[in-house]
């Protein structure tokens, strides 16, 4: 038999036996002259049998609300259970949720249960370890305890408020294997800190220990880990969009100023950087096909003699109106590329010798899009633009992340956890998906074109028509308006040559531009040509 005198009987007992951690007792203070005797038996089937008597002074009242689920440490909790409890006195005893509550009211009160799950085995034993906190003053403690086997020993007894903790002054197991507490003068939050043993074997175990088995998607090292190798490969990734949008934009930059004459002898020619066309100039000035690209190209075709311009009217198709003819002037040859024969043959289909750009309004008459696939598709096999067409290496390997990661958050979520490893393996996937979608679409040789475009149009800039012998003039001219058209400097470039003479090379008006072969200067076709830019950048921009 355990008897304990005090207010501190029962939280001994729901210390938990085998237990290192204090139990909470949330027990309001009792008034002086309050005892309590608790006789405590731990039967064979390891269930300890409780009978407390509590006797309350007149005029006083004593509350003890003891935790039946306990938290251990941060993963591990302890479930105790109350049965068979009775009453009698002036007290009152209930289990409610996870609490047991004594009330006692003045007079003597007797309390009967059971308490379930106190056992815990150890490595060659069993141990019951019991602490208590004290909730008012208490005068003294008698405490005894029987176990079905007499080999009972203490293994510590200590007592006393944190940090002052002192041997109990008398505590000993007798010879009959009955254990004897005897103390006195407890103070208010004193605690009895008591760790018995038992042979192993001496009751059956049965402590309800709870331990809270991390989730497959919890956040263990692995994971951990497997997050930090992510942030280190989502951090490399931005710097290598952002390294490379930074040396995008400054493609332009600069003031490097390319001369766009070249001479032999007495001769002189226009030369474009790498021989790049216009329209694929404009295409890689601002990474998009413009409809002022494709105009470039027509006035380019005209320019090397494919197709003839001439103004007419609108009403009558006679000269000189509001309207433009365009006549094919020689097939289309292995000299073009592929997007100039598709802006040919959206001009001048098969079977199609001249047509009006009027007629080309018609809706349905000419197909953009398929012109602008070809100005792309032709800027990558070049070697100026990334080719976006297929699924590219980022997004196979992105692909194969995606799917492996799913694979493996399915897999370590039945197995052995750590399935947010697999979720990371696939935010990485999708990481390395988009990739591409955030870089440039320039690649370096194409801004290291687009360097020389700005280059050459700064040349452009500071060319005087005096440069020039009047024979070349021309030609010269010619050559290089595709190129000032792209990015709206036509105007300038032809103000430059509104001096000259088309008729100098003994031909009269533009080679490739009718309706001016009177003008013995370029002051009419400058007022015109503006015209015409507009209508095809009209035409390619709603076809």
């Amino acid at each position: 038999m355990l008897t304990f005198r005090g207010a501190a009987a029962s939280a001994l007992v729901l210390a938990g036996l085998g237990m290192a951690a204090a139990v909470p007792a949330y027990a309001q203070p009792a008034p002086s002259g309050v005892t309590i005797t608790a006789d405590l038996t731990l039967n064979r089937e390891g269930v300890l049998d409780v009978v407390e008597t509590v006797n309350v002074p007149e005029g006083g009242h004593f509350t003890m609300a003891l935790p039946l689920r306990l938290q251990v440490s941060d993963d591990v909790e302890r479930v105790f259970q109350v049965t068979d409890v009775d009453t009698t006195g002036a007290g009152t005893a209930t289990v409610a949720g996870d609490r047991f509550t004594i009330d006692a009211n003045p007079g003597e009160s007797t309390f009967t249960y059971s308490l379930h799950n106190t056992v815990r085995d150890a490595p060659g034993t069993q141990v019951f370890h019991w602490i208590g906190v004290m909730s008012t003053d208490i005068a003294s403690i008698s405490a005894s305890v029987i176990a079905p086997s007499f080999e009972m020993g203490i293994v510590d007894c200590k007592l006393g408020p944190s940090g002052n903790i002192r041997p109990c002054a008398d505590v000993r197991v007798e010879a009959t294997g009955a254990l004897y507490l005897e103390q006195t003068d407890l103070r208010k939050g004193d605690t009895i800190d008591l760790t018995l043993q038992l042979p192993p074997g001496t009751v059956p175990a049965n402590a309800d220990i709870r331990v809270d088995e991390p989730g497959p998607f919890a956040l263990t090292g692995p994971v951990w880990l497997a997050f930090g190798v992510l942030l280190a490969v989502l951090a490399g990734l931005a710097a290598v969009v952002l390294r490379a949008r930074r040396e995008n934009a400054s493609a332009g930059a600069g003031s490097d100023i390319a001369d766009p004459l070249e001479r032999d002898g007495d001769q002189v020619r226009f030369i474009s950087p790498d021989a790049i066309l216009p329209g694929e100039a404009g295409l890689l000035l601002d990474e998009h096909a413009d409809p002022i690209d494709i105009a470039a190209t027509v006035v380019d075709l005209a320019v090397r003699r494919y197709i003839w311009v001439t103004p007419i009217s609108a009403a009558t198709g006679t000269p000189g109106g509001n309207d433009w003819r365009i006549t094919r002037v020689n097939a289309v040859d292995d000299q073009l590329r592929d997007y100039e024969k598709a802006v040919y043959g959206a001009l001048l289909p098969d079977g199609v010798d001249a047509v009006t750009v009027s007629e080309l309004r018609a809706p349905d008459r000419v197909s953009v899009d398929a012109i602008r696939a070809a100005m792309i598709a032709d800027a990558v096999e070049r070697g100026a633009f990334a080719d976006r067409s297929g699924p590219g290496l980022a997004r196979l390997i992105g692909g194969g992340l995606i799917v492996a990661g799913i694979a493996a958050t399915l897999g370590l979520a039945f197995s052995a956890g750590h399935a947010l490893v697999g979720v990371a393996i696939a935010i990485g996937g999708v990481a390395v998906f988009l990739l591409p979608t955030y870089l440039p679409v320039r690649t370096g040789y194409g801004r290291e074109l687009t360097g020389r475009v700005r280059a050459l149009q700064r040349g452009l800039e500071a060319t005087r028509r005096e440069q020039i012998p009047d024979s070349d003039q021309e030609t010269v001219f010619s050559r290089a308006l595709p190129f000032t058209v792209v990015n709206g400097r036509a105007d300038n470039w032809i103000r430059v040559f509104r001096d000259l003479n088309p008729a100098a090379d003994s031909q009269p008006g533009l080679y490739w531009f009718g309706g001016f072969e009177r003008d013995a200067n370029l002051q009419r076709f400058a007022g015109h040509f503006p015209y015409f830019i507009t209508a095809m950048e009209g035409l390619f921009g709603h076809g």
